[in-house]
């Protein structure tokens, strides 16, 4: 009776997955990818160091698709001028990485990557806490009264 309960438990977490991806702004969405490739290397520094190679591998392989698949897929090269092609080229170099901490089992490389990623999240976070990038609908306008 109670044996599909982890399999319940996964199901309600993909629904709130899947509920916050359809719901999140571009922006958000962003956020996500960054987060989950920071939990997928985070998790492949643990598998390293606990000598689970399997574990590291399937880690790794994916920080990798969503770095290359989501982050890089992301970028609009055209509007987004020399800075979409300078993360276009981190991100690149973010993936080789990992592939070298995967082969040559390093765990400071993995450090790196983790690094690189939080620093762009928090980068990215702040853009988009500016009042600029907040959309049309949540601002103020300048004359409203408190």
């Amino acid at each position: 009776m109670f044996g599909s309960t982890p399999r319940g438990v996964g199901a309600y977490a993909k629904v709130g997955l899947e509920t916050s991806v359809a719901a999140a702004s571009p922006h958000k969405l962003i956020v996500m990818l960054y987060d989950g490739a920071l939990v997928a290397v985070m998790s492949a520094l643990a598998h390293m160091k606990s000598g689970n190679t399997a574990e590291k591998g399937k880690a790794i392989s994916k920080a990798i698709q969503i770095i290359d698949n989501g982050l890089r897929a992301s970028l609009d090269k055209e509007a987004g001028g020399q800075i979409a092609e300078s993360l276009d080229a981190l991100y690149e170099y973010m993936s080789a990485r990992l592939l070298t901490a995967n082969i040559e089992n390093k765990p400071e490389i993995l450090e790196e990557v983790r690094g690189l990623l939080a620093d762009l999240r928090d980068t990215w976070n702040q853009i988009g806490s500016s009042p600029a990038a907040q959309p049309q609908a949540q601002k103020k306008p300048a004359f409203a009264s408190v």
